[in-house]
């Protein structure tokens, strides 16, 4: 199973729709952390699509690249981890 990327791994594209959407979705410093020392414990993730659920967030993802922030109410596909 593939880790999740690290942020240096990661298209400046996909990147820049990920700075887009933690501005529009107001994501905290505070979640932000959590989510950095989550990516920094270089988690598993499947090949397929994924999402992993922070409570006031959820990062979605397809293989090793994170994809997109969800806000907590929003339904995520793929398999939770």
């Amino acid at each position: 199973m593939p880790k999740v990327a690290a942020w240096s791994q990661i298209p400046s594209a996909v990147k820049a729709h990920l700075v887009e959407r933690m501005q529009q979705r107001a994501i905290s410093l505070d979640d932000l952390n959590r989510l950095r020392l989550w990516i920094e414990s270089q988690p598993e993730v499947p090949v397929g699509k994924w999402f992993k659920d922070f409570g006031s967030f959820k990062l979605c993802g397809e293989g090793a690249l994170p994809k997109t922030f969800l806000l907590m109410g929003q339904p995520a596909v793929g398999k939770p981890l």
